[in-house]
């Protein structure tokens, strides 16, 4: 994946090997629009929408569109860099490169004589890192050269992006996978009359896995983080914030991997989260457009219904304990001064989400946003301002992140000032009824936007059906929105924006 610095707007790349999609501001005409048509669109769309279970645990939402013959589909699996063991971040990150690599049948053209020259390599990378340690320099390079020639011997029965040419030349669309804090998803959309080829493909990548290439991904990775992080100021930042805001919660810690955790990995390590989080009963499947749920629920039992149950994997058991005072982290480095401002909240489940919501909507969400107006237009303080709400995942107790790049001739002192003073007058004053009503249209409208396509859909319903216990509180939710008042944004407010909840970051520039 491919990410883009221009604007702290795509800070969430730094975190999250996740697509993002920046949303347009809308004009209000075609805010009122969409905020109209929400009540029939959402009738209508669910009831087009079915879902069953297989008997080993796994399973599938449908959601027939037949306007057009084409279907997307989302691949969930319920774990992300939260799952990590310590001293394995990046793993799931890992993973999600290495599942497109192929099986045992695809990817290969001999994958009996590819076996034993993959488990050498395994072996002398294993001897490589002991004659490091032991510092035996000769050793070293005799045994980098002889992994080397094997590598090459290896790479000669590989197919190149073998699973990709097979989707492409089928009409399939948007192959990729995304990995957050929270989960990994991969998807892609096909013509309708694909759906049993999308079935033999999905479940074979998931049934046995061959993780082949591990050496050369391993160094795509290596230097993906440099580019991230090591040579991003910002990507620097972030990851020195999260830290600091977290003291126990695995959020702390990057998607991407540590470079040493990366360097670590083994293929084994690879392959024992597979086997430990990629069971049948952590997987869950959306496909919306031009189906027959009959069909699909019949093909799904032939080709997914031959994975074995697995237990359960265990979840995220350190719990944030509750912050007690100001925390703060300033670094100089060569760049723009940066402000950066977190408070923790509770996660998605919770009965104030659609607050918390409103809160970032109003607060930083667009030129319309009372940050942008304040801080950009009137006191041109800064050049950017904006924010995140459930950063950098909200399955847990998260963060609401405020940001701004500073303008030339101010400083990040006269930043958090008035970023401060926003805050206050939020916890101080009831929003007036009219701003209230003009964020809850655009939360409402970003909404219906955001599902308005197969692959938007496929997504939103599987997310809220494995983080919230069902997908239907995807709709739910735009009632919640509704019922926010000025009175429960001033409590929230005041309640989440004290000091001792409080982190701060700033990025001074540093001369050469």
């Amino acid at each position: 994946m491919r990410y883009s610095f221009a604007t702290l707007s795509l800070l969430f790349f730094l975190w999250s090997s996740v697509p993002v999609i920046a949303q347009p501001v809308p004009n209000p005409s075609s805010t009122l629009v969409a905020s109209q048509a929400i009540t029939p669109y959402l009738h209508r769309a669910i009831k087009q929408i079915t879902e069953f279970k297989l008997d080993n645990g796994m399973k599938f939402i449908v959601m027939e569109n037949h306007e057009a013959p084409v279907v997307s589909f989302v691949t969930y699996a319920d774990v992300g860099a939260v799952d990590e063991p310590d001293g394995k971040t990046g793993v799931a990150h890992f993973l999600e490169h290495l599942a497109f690599k192929g099986t045992k049948d695809i990817g290969t053209i001999n994958y009996t004589a590819e076996k034993p020259l993959l488990d050498q390599l395994d072996t002398l990378s294993s001897q490589i890192k002991a004659a490091k340690d032991a510092g035996k320099i000769q050793e070293v390079e005799r045994l980098t050269q002889e992994f080397q020639k094997v590598q090459i011997e290896a790479n000669q029965y590989v197919k190149q992006n073998a699973f990709g040419q097979i989707v492409e030349t089928a009409g399939g669309v948007g192959l990729n996978a995304a990995t957050s804090s929270d989960w990994t998803t991969y998807f892609y959309s096909f013509p309708s009359n694909k759906l049993e080829l999308w079935m033999s493909l999905e479940s074979e990548r998931f049934l046995e896995p061959v993780f082949r290439e591990f050496y050369k991904e391993q160094d795509v990775i290596l230097e993906e983080r440099r580019l991230r992080t090591e040579n991003s100021p910002i990507g620097t930042m972030v990851e020195t914030f999260l830290d600091v805001a977290f003291t126990k919660h695995p959020y702390k810690r990057p998607v991407i991997g540590y470079n040493e955790d990366i360097l670590s990995l083994t293929r084994k390590d690879v392959q024992h989260f597979f086997e430990t989080y990629y069971g049948p009963n952590n997987l869950t499947f959306a496909i919306v457009g031009d189906v027959s749920p009959k069909q699909v629920k019949q093909l799904a039992q032939v080709y997914f219904g031959r994975y074995l149950t697995k237990p359960k994997p265990l979840k995220v058991a350190s719990v944030e304990p509750r912050q007690t005072e100001t925390k703060e982290i300033t670094l100089e480095l060569l760049s723009q001064p940066w402000y950066l401002e977190g408070y923790h909240r509770p996660a998605i489940t919770h009965p104030d989400h659609a607050v918390y919501e409103v809160i970032a909507t109003l607060l930083s969400s667009g030129r319309t946003s009372r940050l942008y107006k304040t801080l950009v237009e009137e006191k041109k303080l800064a050049l950017v301002a904006q924010g995140f709400n459930g950063f950098p995942g909200d399955k847990y107790p998260n963060l609401m992140l405020f940001y701004a790049q500073t303008a030339p001739n101010s400083t990040v002192v006269q930043v958090g000032k008035a970023l401060e003073q926003e805050i206050e007058r939020l916890k101080k004053e009831l929003v007036a009824n009219k701003e209230l009503q003009r964020v809850k249209t655009q939360l409402r409208a970003t909404l219906v936007r955001s599902l308005d396509s197969n692959l938007g859909m496929a997504r939103s319903l599987i997310e809220y059906e494995v983080k919230t216990g069902s997908w239907r509180n995807l709709f739910d939710q735009l009632t919640a929105i509704e019922a926010v008042s000025a009175e429960d944004i001033k409590r929230v407010a005041k309640k989440t924006f004290v000091p001792e909840n409080r982190t701060i970051g700033r990025i001074l520039s540093k001369t050469k």
